[in-house]
């Protein structure tokens, strides 16, 4: 397991801290040449798959779908050398029973709970992983109730296969337009977890138009709210801005760029969180977002005031 980094900051220890990563699943086949097929966005995974990490990934040969008595020897090539390829970490599975700093025996529950984001390299519930391989994960966070699970989708009509889910696990999907946030929310109403949440990164399109209204009005079942910009190059974070009303603009930020969200749909988020008493967490890269909006505002109205407080420090809620 590795400490959680920028891109996924909302994943905590229960004690506040940064939380880790747990990638016993890589590799995801909802893209088209790194271009995720929820909104032709640059994949963050894709790129470290095919960069500084591509040795190691090419090294394992246990690649879903992979038949070696079945396949061509061109369809074997295509997979094996392709590093993004859903695989399996077999050896991995094991990480969350031991301690921090030695591995021990399984099944130790002594040492401090952490929080873990499950395959931020993959999709757990993802398209070609086989269910086989999502519930010997699903095993490992049973057996290891001291720790706090976030697992992210973006094929939530997968998640009834696996429900209901234990009481350590925080169950959510990626949702990109207000389209995508209704049908996710149809979705996690028809599982049981102890925390549901949305992952609202990036807005591609939050428009009036798009479903009408919030599609949180009358709802008790989510709890927790993620809102954060997209994350890359200058160069593509410049294309992705011209080449989509969506964004407001890019944006530098620290040593990274951002295209960042229409700043009315951030507002309209937040507020209709906050009637439904829904915990919300806008990620450090709405930074400049929050930053160019308030620049030579005076008198910012109460309308503004839950976002005013963010621009130093960031409104960041946990649900629980």
């Amino acid at each position: 397991m590795n400490k959680a980094t920028s891109p996924t900051g909302w994943a905590r220890n229960p004690d506040g801290s940064q939380g880790y990563t747990w990638n016993p699943i890589t590799g995801c086949l909802n893209h088209d040449n790194g271009l995720c097929k929820g909104g032709s966005f640059p994949c963050y995974a894709y790129k470290l798959a095919n960069g500084r990490v591509k040795p190691l990934y090419l090294g394992n040969p246990n690649c879903a779908g992979y038949d070696e008595e079945n396949m061509t020897a061109r369809q074997k090539i295509d997979i094996l050398e392709d590093p993004f390829y859903p695989r399996f970490w077999e050896e991995r599975l094991i990480e969350p029973y031991n301690k921090e700093t030695r591995w021990g025996s399984r099944r130790r529950y002594t040492q401090r709970a952490k929080g873990i984001f499950v395959c931020d390299m993959s999709d757990l519930f993802g398209i070609g992983v086989p269910e086989e391989w999502t519930r010997r994960v699903m095993t490992t966070i049973r057996d290891c109730p001291q720790h706090r699970f976030y697992l992210l989708t973006k094929q939530p009509q997968n998640l009834i296969k696996f429900s209901p889910f234990p009481d350590n696990c925080f169950v959510g999907v990626t949702a990109t337009t207000k389209g995508r946030a209704w049908e996710a929310d149809k979705f996690l109403d028809n599982i049981e977890a102890k925390v549901k949440f949305l992952s609202l990164e990036p807005l591609l399109d939050w428009s009036p138009a798009d479903f009408g209204g919030s599609f949180l009005e009358n709802d008790s079942h989510i709890n927790w709210l993620i809102i954060g910009a997209c994350t890359g190059t200058k160069k593509e974070m410049t294309n992705l801005a011209r080449n989509n009303s969506s964004f407001l603009s890019e944006m530098p930020w620290g040593k990274k760029w951002t295209a960042q969200p229409n700043p009315d749909w951030v507002r309209e988020i937040v507020e209709a969180a906050d009637q439904a008493r829904i915990k919300v967490f806008l990620k450090d890269n709405l930074r400049p977002l929050l930053e160019h909006d308030f620049k030579g505002i005076k008198g910012v109205d109460g309308r503004y005031a839950q976002l005013v407080e963010g621009i130093w420090q960031l409104r960041q809620e946990m649900p629980i």
